[in-house]
């Protein structure tokens, strides 16, 4: 690529990553070259006739190679944006996707629906990751301070380190336990996205998945309710009279998910939340009255 014109580096990325049946070849281009360029598409159309350097080449190919591995963009570039929130990404946490910015949606809304919803709020993020579901919420409810649990301090020196760059630390703690076994209550809200994915699944998952986000992150056990069985109970026990818990779920879950929130003494409210591709993505349960 060393001394290709921009665009005709971006167009030459986009053709051995349409070649290599790269998903969004197009835009997986002009990510890696923007990145690369430290521009944006209209700095990339206005930088389109100059020349690559030899280290801005030798950077680009070294991206190419990882994408047509398999490694997606967000952890060739270490972060991702979820809600509107750039965050950092490390080998312990998930790459936060839309889909789970339906727990964010339906946990807003049972917190509205709630009792006074303006009041100052106690939430726990149980598993939190990068810390994106916990993140959303503090920046979306200024008087709320919330808690984020994982049993990977690797993950958990990567949410404070975001909630440090996004200037949320003085409203977030983070804890090293098992879901919620540390954690002492009443919260108003937990959320919590969990593995979900059955054991013998793991194997047929995308590339982009199965050899990159951290195994633990996404074993649920034979069923792929083994989180949702210790969780649950957890958070029935922890949550304030009229407490929402909401988890994300995969597909065809709810319905188990649902009953298991039933049996922990939590009533499911409402539909599940479903994900652009029309999955029910989001199931809440709310703790009855005192």
């Amino acid at each position: 690529m060393t001394g290709q014109t921009v665009d005709a580096a971006r167009r030459a990325l986009t053709a051995r990553f349409k070649s290599g049946s790269v998903e969004s070849a197009e835009l997986d281009a002009r990510t890696l070259a923007g990145a690369v360029l430290g521009l944006d598409l209209t700095g990339l159309i206005s930088a389109a006739g100059r020349r690559l350097s030899a280290d801005e080449s030798t950077r680009l190919e070294d991206f190419a190679r990882r994408r047509l591995g398999g490694e997606p963009v967000a952890r060739i570039l270490g972060a991702r944006e979820f809600w509107g929130l750039r965050l950092t990404l490390s080998a312990a946490t998930l790459v936060p996707r839309p889909d789970t910015e339906t727990v964010v949606e339906l946990a807003l809304e049972m917190l509205r629906a709630g009792p006074a919803p303006d009041r100052q709020l106690r939430i726990a993020d149980l598993g939190t990751g990068s810390g994106a579901i916990l993140l959303a919420l503090l920046s979306e409810l200024p008087r709320a301070h919330g808690v984020g649990t994982d049993i990977s301090r690797d993950a958990l020196q990567t949410a404070r380190s975001n909630a440090v760059d996004l200037g949320l630390a003085d409203r977030a703690t983070f804890i090293a336990c098992d879901y919620a076994a540390d954690l002492a209550g009443p919260f108003d809200l937990m959320v919590s996205n969990p593995p979900y994915i059955r054991s013998a699944d793991i194997a047929g998952l995308a590339v982009e998945v199965r050899d990159f986000d951290p195994p633990g992150a996404l074993d649920g056990g034979r069923d792929g309710l083994d989180a949702y069985r210790a969780l649950i109970p957890q958070a029935a026990r922890l949550l304030a009279p009229q407490g929402a818990l909401v988890v994300e779920v995969g597909q065809g879950q709810h319905d188990d998910v649902r009953e298991l929130m039933m049996a922990a003494g939590l009533a499911p409210e409402g539909p599940a939340r479903a994900d652009l591709a029309g999955i029910r993505r989001a199931v809440g349960g709310r703790k009855k009255p005192s």
